[in-house]
């Protein structure tokens, strides 16, 4: 079953997914609402470098699998393996009843959980620290409609995670740590249609609604003086609907994408995070080109993400991108920023392979709004690039 990735920082950014249904994580993706049908081998890397100051790094490599069937049985396999982490479930078809899935999953490793400390464009990094962890997930899959051509679900999903900080070589020796937690975590949502766990599919739909409540054991206090305070309980709740279609005749492409949240309660590790242009780097890739990754931290917030894409060949082997998000916010308080309204755009140079099995995509990224030493406008570029051994299987063995 396709998932998301965290949607707290990484270093190498381990379990990138996306997809149908959530909670513990999942890539361009956002929790599916189903377990995932398709056998699915790709490798998926990603670079996004700020050039108008220095900011956190935004970076990730991961290899995602799938395997419905395992071992000719019920159960289907999926597993997204980062250098220093693993995000895996176990999937079970029909266990509850024909329509009613279950799935096992566990997560865990280095730098999945690294925060770092952006206010008005300026990165701190001696209040920025990493985070390590790891956990344990429930996910029920309810199929509401059988035998619609577009499936809705019902997705219910319950865990704990354990999470331990420590600093890094820039951390101030006066900023305080967070003390080492076991949390808990409840999501339900219903998902209509859905979004493959690829880099920038070429169909797909979906509409979803969700919510989330959040457990620490206390509320506890950290940084400066302990100034800084992790509530007990955080609400998140966020509504998506997004359209993406390929016209394969011509070559061209467009999509469009609506992401609508709000809080209860957060704090800096509950809060949106929006800013950056990986698009397979958090569960909800709330993307801004130009921005750094996760730039900007709000309690609420409505994103809008639009894209087109022409080819520059017969073949369609070389495209044109050209890509805007925009998002008004209210800021998580501590985390103020002057305006409410941000604004990225930027091209990117597509190559596909003939087989299809691979493609690279070089972009760049222009932030409007970005706030760079006392002034707005920041530069980013960055490198995509997918494997997808499957085809490749397929074209060795000359499958159609």
């Amino acid at each position: 079953m396709t998932e998301r990735p965290r949607r707290h920082s990484s270093r190498l950014l381990g379990p990138l997914l996306f997809g149908a249904l959530l909670i513990l994580g999942a890539a361009n993706t956002a929790a599916r609402a189903q377990i995932d049908p398709f056998p699915r081998s790709q490798l998926e890397v990603g670079l996004d470098q700020s050039v108008s100051g220095r900011g956190p790094q935004s970076l990730y490599a991961y290899y995602y699998y799938n395997k419905p069937f395992f071992h000719d049985t019920n159960i289907v396999l999926r597993a997204a393996l980062a250098p220093v982490y693993f995000d895996g479930e176990l999937g079970f078809r029909g266990l509850l009843s024909p329509h009613t899935d279950l799935g096992l999953g566990i997560n865990g490793g280095g730098f999945g959980e690294n925060y770092f400390e952006v206010r008005r464009g300026n990165y701190f990094r001696e209040e920025s620290f990493d985070g390590h962890g790891g956990g344990g997930s429930v996910h029920l899959y309810q199929l509401v409609n059988p035998g619609r051509m577009i499936p809705l679900s019902l997705v219910v999903q319950g865990g704990a995670h354990f999470s331990t900080y420590s600093a890094t070589d820039r951390t101030d020796d006066l900023f305080r740590m967070p003390d080492d937690r076991l949390g808990t975590s409840l999501r339900a949502g219903f998902r209509f249609g859905g979004i493959e766990p690829m880099l920038y599919p070429d169909l797909s739909m979906e509409v979803s609604v969700w919510a989330e409540r959040q457990w620490r054991p206390d509320s506890a206090s950290y940084g400066y003086g302990n100034s800084l305070a992790i509530s007990p309980v955080s609400d998140l709740w966020w509504l998506y609907a997004g359209l993406s279609y390929a016209w394969t005749n011509s070559g061209n492409q467009a999509s469009f994408a609506l992401t609508a949240g709000g809080s209860g309660n957060a704090d800096r590790f509950s809060a949106w995070r929006l800013g950056g242009v990986l698009p397979l780097a958090a569960e909800l890739p709330l993307t801004l080109p130009g921005y750094y990754y996760q730039e900007l931290s709000a309690t609420r917030f409505v994103h809008l993400n639009a894209s087109y894409v022409a080819p520059l060949s017969a073949s369609h082997r070389w495209q044109l991108r050209l890509g805007a998000a925009a998002a008004a916010v209210r800021y998580l308080p501590g985390l103020e920023q002057p305006g409410t309204w941000h604004t990225g755009f930027g091209p990117a140079l597509e190559f596909n392979s003939v087989s299809g099995v691979w493609r690279v995509i070089l972009r760049y990224g222009y932030g409007v709004n970005a706030s760079r030493d006392g002034h707005d406008g920041a530069h980013s570029v960055g490198l995509l690039c997918e494997y997808d051994f499957g085809k490749r299987g397929l074209r060795r063995t000359g499958a159609p």
